[in-house]
């Protein structure tokens, strides 16, 4: 019989204009959930509700319910196939779906089954024979293979394959066959896959241990116990990065504070986030932890330190030190030790300096390999706020890697939120920017918007340091739009962050101060404490450039009092170079040479170049010209190899109002032309991607993408994409001597 083919134009690509309107969270959870196949994404978004289109609902996670259209089709091609064909097929994809086994070989040598049949297959374009069994040609392939199964006899290739695996190490996936093959309830069974969900979840496989679980609630004789199952289910999901799966397992489970906390703080407001988190803390008495305890083992109902943890970071997003007092008191009530972030932002927000200082060097000392990848992120957030950025890029690098161990793909994403920082301050802007707009993938992909709107933050903030004004625009907006929204005051005042930078490289100097006045400030409504920081020496900066200086002064004399305290070298130099500017003439000589003095003993690279930029301007109107001449040329080179075109710009122009030249003569590669957003999007084009796959990968709009890849063309000189990768595999291939 002739193989049935799906219709030819399901296998074209989905309608983009339906596509592209969704929010980028949908549209990245959408592709991830159907495989990135775009047949099933064509059919899907047609089926979505309006809800689920905004992102209010989540996805469907049942393959049936995701690309029905799609699966008819496909299983009518396998249907279509001998008997005996099938029957391997079915062995195979049982064997890898929903949970990859490994034991095709061993259950066909175990009943001595005949694998000429495959070659049907093979000859049909449907799978082929591998070095470890049967390679299916896509996912949904695989998924119709299994699915076009009698459940007879797919009960029949789950206990063969239950019946090949052996030892502690393979347990969890016999039990998984052992309850897929079982014919009706059983409470032995669903007892058994309940321990083998704590073993997988205990060796870091959430996924498997949501699996195992979802099949022990579906055995399980006991209502109650059943719900808990499903409960249990739902966190293991949203470890694993599954967040609309987890969504609707919590739905159908028992009503938990914790985990609705737990999902407001990723992707809801902030302020609920916290209210729900503090009602699970406060209704729930310290006792220990099952699992491993961890934030990709442990259930957020069972442990309370976890709960305040994370009341900690809503606090923290929202910026609201009533929150913080309110945290405090509740653990203080509990007799459970607060976070030293919490405390830290606390003392922070009231002014205690001295009190913040010594809660925060508690929790950034806490950053050793191998830790609790929630205590190793609060690490990195107090190692950000003491200005320690190496002691911060160590714990959230370690937090990424315990996480990964342990297979807490949510927590991931979370870490490169604020690893961001630290390679954006240690001179890595580059770098940061890839990282953090993978981590924008991996934020959206597991369905926490709100870690990806601070993620949308963090690029704006690159995007304003490498001179893209369009895209720093479009992040910034995306970022403060979805923010406000949520009470997410951390992101927020980034974005805000972002623009003003971007208004004072390019010396906007009064829009540049209206936004930094309002980070820099006091009071309620004036963005959050962490970002005043941020904001108060570019806030100074603008304020001389407009001489209106009064709100200035107070602002430095607070900031100067938090550097004094934390002993930040970067922090006092910044102070110094506060110093400088608001200063006269020549007395301002020396508060720069502190300032450059005390930045050599730090690590950000960067305000040390604006710091010798700007030392450099003073000395030039001082008529200093040669030292002025050697400041200037040393923070030119500094902004050429951070790739911040704007600050470089304005290097160039003090050095020519001196007469000088700007720098040596030298060749220049042709991709040095590019600011860091076209150079990235100039390699996927390289690499073959179209321009709607590099806006997919990036998260931005193909629009934006277009107006790169414009950009791209006129700074190159050239014409068409073929020479673009000519040019790209010229500069990028080793050279030879």
């Amino acid at each position: 019989m002739t193989p049935v083919n799906p219709p030819q134009q399901s296998r074209t690509s989905p309608p983009q204009p339906v596509i592209s309107a969704l929010p980028e969270g949908v549209r990245v959870r959408l592709s991830h959930s159907v495989y990135g196949d775009p047949r099933a994404a064509a059919e899907l978004v047609t089926l979505l509700t309006d809800r689920q289109s905004a992102g209010l609902d989540p996805l469907p996670t049942d393959p049936v319910d995701l690309a029905p259209a799609l699966l008819r089709a496909l299983r009518a091609e396998i249907r279509a196939l001998p008997d005996d064909t099938r029957l391997l097929l079915l062995l195979a994809a049982a064997d890898q779906y929903p949970v990859a086994t490994h034991a095709f070989l061993r259950a066909v040598t175990a009943a001595r089954l005949d694998t000429r049949p495959l070659e049907t297959a093979e000859a049909a374009g449907v799978a082929h024979s591998g070095a470890d069994g049967v390679v299916f040609r896509d996912a949904w392939t695989r998924i119709a293979a299994y699915e076009s199964g009698s459940p007879a006899d797919r009960r029949d290739v789950h206990r063969l394959l239950a019946r090949v695996l052996h030892g502690d190490r393979e347990a969890p996936c016999r039990s998984w066959h052992r309850g897929a093959g079982a014919l009706g309830p059983s409470g032995r069974l669903a007892a058994e896959l309940r321990g083998s969900a704590d073993r997988a979840r205990s060796t870091g496989q959430p996924a498997l241990a949501r699996v195992l679980l979802e099949r022990a609630a579906a055995l399980c004789p006991d209502p109650a116990e059943r719900s808990r199952l499903v409960t249990r289910a739902a966190t293991d999901a949203w470890w694993a990065g599954d967040g609309d799966r987890a969504r609707r397992l919590a739905a159908s489970g028992t009503a938990d504070d914790a985990l609705g906390g737990l999902f407001a703080l990723r992707a809801g407001n902030a302020a609920e986030a916290f209210d729900g988190l503090l009602t699970a803390l406060i209704n729930r008495p310290a006792h220990p932890v099952r699992g491993n305890g961890s934030a990709g083992g442990g259930d957020p109902a069972d442990s309370v330190p976890h709960l305040l943890a994370r009341a900690t970071e809503a606090a923290i997003y929202t910026g609201d030190l009533r929150r913080c007092r309110e945290a405090a008191r509740v653990a203080g009530r509990l007799g459970i030790a607060q976070p030293g972030t919490l405390g830290g932002l606390a003392a922070a927000f009231e002014g205690r300096y001295e009190d913040a200082r010594d809660l925060l060097q508690a929790d950034a000392g806490r950053c050793g390999p191998g830790g609790d990848p929630t205590v190793l992120i609060h690490a990195g957030i107090a190692a950000l706020m003491l200005g320690d950025h190496t002691r911060a890029a160590t714990a959230t690098l370690r937090a990424v890697t315990s996480a990964r161990a342990r297979g807490a793909t949510a927590v991931m994403a979370q870490a490169m939120e604020f690893r961001a920082y630290a390679d954006f301050w240690t001179g890595r802007p580059q770098a940061g920017q890839a990282a953090a707009t993978e981590a924008l993938h991996q934020a959206y992909a597991a369905g926490q918007d709100n870690g990806a709107c601070h993620l949308q933050a963090a690029l704006a903030m690159f995007a304003a340091i490498t001179g893209d004004a369009d895209v720093c625009r479009e992040r910034a907006a995306a970022a403060r739009s979805y923010a406000l929204a949520r009470g997410l005051g951390l992101p927020a005042a980034l974005a805000q962050w972002a623009l003003a930078f971007l208004d004072l490289s390019h010396g906007r100097f009064a829009g540049a101060a209206a936004r930094l006045r309002a980070l820099a400030g006091f009071g309620p409504g004036h963005g959050h404490r962490a970002i005043r920081h941020l904001a108060t020496p570019h806030y100074v900066e603008a304020a001389v450039r407009t001489d209106d200086t009064r709100i200035a002064r107070a602002a430095h004399a607070d900031y100067h009092r938090w550097a004094t305290a934390v002993r930040s070298p970067d922090d006092l130099a910044l102070s110094a170079r506060c110093r400088a500017l608001l200063a006269p003439g020549e007395e301002a000589v020396e508060h720069y040479r502190a300032a450059l003095d005390l930045h050599a003993r730090g690590t950000r690279d960067f305000e040390r170049a604006r710091s010798e930029l700007l030392f450099g301007s003073a000395l030039r109107r001082l008529r200093r010209r040669s030292e002025a001449r050697d400041r200037l040329r040393s923070a030119l080179e500094a902004f050429e190899h951070f790739g911040a075109p704007h600050c470089a710009a304005q290097a160039r122009a003090e050095l020519r109002a001196l007469g000088a030249p700007a720098a040596p003569a030298h060749a220049v590669e042709p991709t040095a032309r590019l600011t860091a957003q076209q150079l990235l999007v100039a390699r996927m084009v390289a690499e073959g991607a179209t321009n709607r796959e590099i806006a997919a990968r990036l998260a931005l709009s193909p629009r934006t993408i277009d107006h790169h890849l414009r950009g791209v063309f006129t700074r190159l000189g050239i014409r068409s994409r073929i020479e673009l990768v000519r040019l790209i595999a010229e500069s990028e291939s080793p050279r030879t001597l």
